[in-house]
């Protein structure tokens, strides 16, 4: 499939990503990511992969877009992953005595 990224085309296959991809460790996720296989990768690290080009020349956006038609799962800033829900919830144990206590009353001036 044709697929423009940084205004240069490319003939991008599924198997020619999947093939690209292998082997290649993901880095840490801070924004859109593709799922590719059963790693996410961020969206930058994959269009450096497949394109050789600086992460500077390209958007997040435009990989995904080309990660999406080609059948890619990928997903935005804003959702949340399973690793970091279950982050989210793990709570210190000061936290969860705080939690249990609950806010104190307000002062009645």
């Amino acid at each position: 499939m044709r697929c423009v990224i940084a205004r240069f085309p490319f003939d991008l296959t599924k198997s020619g990503v999947l093939a690209s991809m292998k082997g290649v460790k993901p880095e840490p996720i801070t924004g859109e990511s593709v799922v590719i296989g059963r790693r996410h990768y961020p969206a930058k690290q994959v269009g450096v992969v497949i394109t050789r080009q600086d992460p500077r020349d390209f958007t997040s956006g435009e990989v995904t877009r080309a990660m999406t038609r080609l059948g890619f799962t990928c997903r935005g800033t804003h959702e949340v992953t399973r690793e970091t829900a279950t982050a989210v919830r793990a709570l210190t144990p000061l936290q969860n005595a705080s939690a249990l206590l609950g806010s104190p009353a307000p002062l009645g001036l």
